[in-house]
């Protein structure tokens, strides 16, 4: 099993604004379910080592090894990882991720974190609600990429259509005068969803996850006519869930999120190409650069395996080097950073879904 804690959103834009003389970032990638319980430990102690040699101020070095040294030897904590754990540590504070990503070994050391990979995590997170809706019955089905689904308790959702039109079943008869026959059954049916709706709104709100509705018709199309939730995907888990078990949902659902995922970024490639011709995106290192820095990115993609050393002046000016074994976050996880802050959106996707092969891509906010 996999043991995960994900930075949200808002806790990238804090790590973005973080800023020391000495900010050390280690990617390790680890084995959750390993035969040598030592290996990761092991792994991440070379690495952490090998970082602690780029550190020159001896007080500051003192800190972070003190700090090392208290992570390697707590043994509760190697019990438990995902695939990718991330370090990241100043003379003052440590913080640690576990990540359900694969993510390939890095270290560096600067005034910054290096986040461009750990963005990863939270741009395709794999995780959902699923709405197993029937007429006989309803649940909420929290879908996770760490661990078994469930179903999320919620206080107040009607037990059945039936029960919450206050009948034996829905074929019951109507008052004379009141809809009848299916007609009534349908408005009975769109009366329940609507109740639903209510009732997922205190969990709902404020969440950025895919919302996965498992129904037949009618019942489908009714709760879509009525949900209050922008983060419904327009496909659907078909077939009655009612005698589905909670994984085999979550099953179909990492399907769905799948080809929501793929279909997201083949929009966003025609968007950028789009406002490439409106003078509204870019693929250039520095042009983007100076973009990030005047808050003008409404969304940049980038390469996370891609990396162009150098730096980036207040002004927004890259000054380009050469690679070097001194590793440090580069131009384009600075331009990440910048972006974030501002507001903009970072998603972090392998080379083979970048446009025209690009190392990154923005979108801007106006032309430039």
């Amino acid at each position: 099993m996999l043991h995960t804690d994900i930075p949200s959103r808002s806790e990238l834009k804090a790590l973005a604004a973080v800023t020391d003389s000495w900010c050390v970032s280690i990617y390790t990638p680890t084995e959750s379910d390993t035969a040598n319980p030592d290996q990761n430990r092991i792994a991440f102690a070379n690495q952490a080592r090998r970082t602690l040699d780029l550190v020159t101020d001896s007080d500051a070095r003192a800190a972070l090894e003190e700090e090392f040294d208290a992570l390697i030897e707590d043994a509760e904590f190697w019990r438990y990882q995902a695939r990718t754990l991330v370090v990241l540590a100043t003379p003052r504070r440590i913080r640690t991720y576990r990540l359900p990503n694969v993510l390939g070994a890095a270290e560096t050391v600067g005034d910054r974190f290096y986040l461009a990979r750990l963005v990863r995590a939270v741009t395709f997170p794999q995780s959902a609600f699923v709405l197993a809706l029937a007429e006989g019955g309803v649940r909420l089905v929290e879908v996770a990429p760490d661990r078994p689904a469930r179903t999320v308790p919620v206080a107040g959702l009607p037990s059945s259509a039936a029960d919450y039109a206050g009948k034996a079943s829905l074929g019951d008869r109507a008052p004379k005068g009141r809809v009848q026959g299916d007609e009534g059954s349908k408005m009975r049916v769109r009366q329940y969803a609507r109740a639903i709706d209510a009732e997922l709104r205190d969990i709902l709100a404020g969440r950025d996850v895919p919302l996965i509705l498992a129904a037949t018709e009618p019942g489908d199309s009714l709760y879509r006519s009525v949900s209050s939730y922008d983060g419904l995907l327009a496909e659907s888990i078909p077939g009655n869930p009612e005698h589905v078990s909670d994984q085999d949902l979550a099953d179909r659902s990492r399907q769905i999120l799948d080809r929501y995922y793929t279909t997201q970024l083949a929009e966003l490639a025609e968007l950028l190409d789009k406002r490439r011709g409106e003078g509204r995106a870019s693929t250039d290192v520095s042009d983007l650069a100076r973009a990030a820095t005047a808050g003008a990115i409404d969304t940049v993609l980038i390469d996370i395996d891609a990396s162009v050393p150098g730096t980036v002046s207040p002004e927004g000016a890259v000054v380009f080097d050469e690679a070097t074994d001194t590793a440090s976050p580069g131009v384009l996880d600075e331009i990440s950073r910048r972006v974030l802050l501002t507001g903009g959106e970072v998603l972090a996707v392998r080379a083979n879904d970048m446009p025209d092969g690009a190392q990154i891509a923005g979108i801007l906010r106006y032309a430039s």
